[in-house]
């Protein structure tokens, strides 16, 4: 998301928006919900839902909270998700993240 934002004029780096852990190769708003994210060794966050971007992300850039919301075919929003903790443990940056993915029937994630 970062690289995507920057192309289109935005400076913005992780931890500037409110996130609390910056992921680099999955899509994540495209994950369904009930999504188990590991990350590391034994860290685990169950997806829960999209992440609402708020308006005031705008004080980088006029126009940056509209680059949030996606369009026809995505995700409502593209500012991250929201997870809960079900598993604690140790995140370093540069940890491996893997998605494992809930059983059938999928929901996409909802905008929380």
């Amino acid at each position: 998301m970062f690289d995507t934002l920057r192309a289109l004029g935005y400076a913005v780096y992780p931890g500037e928006l409110g996130e609390n852990i910056t992921t680099a190769g999955l899509e994540l708003e495209r994950l369904p919900v009930g999504t188990i994210i590991r990350l590391g060794a034994t860290a685990a966050i169950e997806l829960t839902g999209l992440r609402t971007p708020c308006v005031l992300i705008d004080r980088f850039r006029k126009g940056l909270w509209e680059e949030m919301i996606g369009s026809a075919g995505e995700p409502a929003f593209r500012c991250g998700v929201m997870g809960i903790v079900t598993v604690a443990g140790e995140v370093i940056p540069g940890a491996m993240v893997h998605a494992m993915l809930p059983p059938r029937p999928w929901f996409p994630p909802p905008a929380l």
